[in-house]
């Protein structure tokens, strides 16, 4: 097994141990921790796909979970972050049934054997998700951090619309019968 894929079953494996001190906070600081584990976790997201290309190490196990396990952490703490009261379901809803649309778009498309790349509109929706989803978890206290983290909620949510909307509509042909 290459780097990037050991990199990707790390950031799985990372994923219990964030939602563990999100929801029970047994030690104190347990949302530092927390946040710590969500930053690791995301920081090999990065890595995992930058040696994977820089090195031609892309594997099909690759191209499979490293998406799924982006999707896992995302989900994962954005749930917790609605189970704590810091964020509301309907933001987690729209964020997920995106997840799940474009994840049935890419499936549809390789049985048509089409790839899919991803977007720099995707990329700017992950990026301000994991942003949105550090600051709720560090929870500072001041009108400062808390209206920061109401723009990253909206903006998240607004770059989750506008990525969808960009995606199907690039992709709308993917979806036509093949004959």
């Amino acid at each position: 097994m290459n780097l990037p894929n050991k990199l990707t079953i790390m950031r799985v494996i990372l994923i219990p141990f964030m939602v563990f001190f999100l929801l029970w906070p047994v030690v104190p600081y347990s949302n530092y921790i927390a946040v710590a584990i969500f930053i690791i976790a995301s920081l090999t997201d990065l890595l995992d796909g930058k040696i994977a290309r820089k090195y031609n190490l892309v594997t099909n196990f690759g191209k499979f979970m490293d998406p799924l396990a982006d999707k896992l952490l995302v989900c994962s703490a954005l749930i917790c972050l609605v189970a704590s009261d810091q964020l509301a379901a309907w933001i987690v809803i729209v964020i997920i049934c995106r997840e799940f649309i474009i994840s049935g778009f890419r499936l549809v498309a390789a049985d048509n054997h089409v790839v899919i790349a991803a977007s720099y509109w995707g990329k700017f929706k992950t990026t301000f998700q994991m942003l949105m989803i550090i600051v709720l978890i560090l929870d500072f206290p001041g009108n400062a951090f808390h209206y920061l983290g109401v723009a990253l909620t909206w903006i998240a949510v607004a770059l989750t619309i506008i990525s969808l909307i960009d995606y199907l509509v690039k992709n709308k042909d993917v979806l036509r019968e093949q004959k």
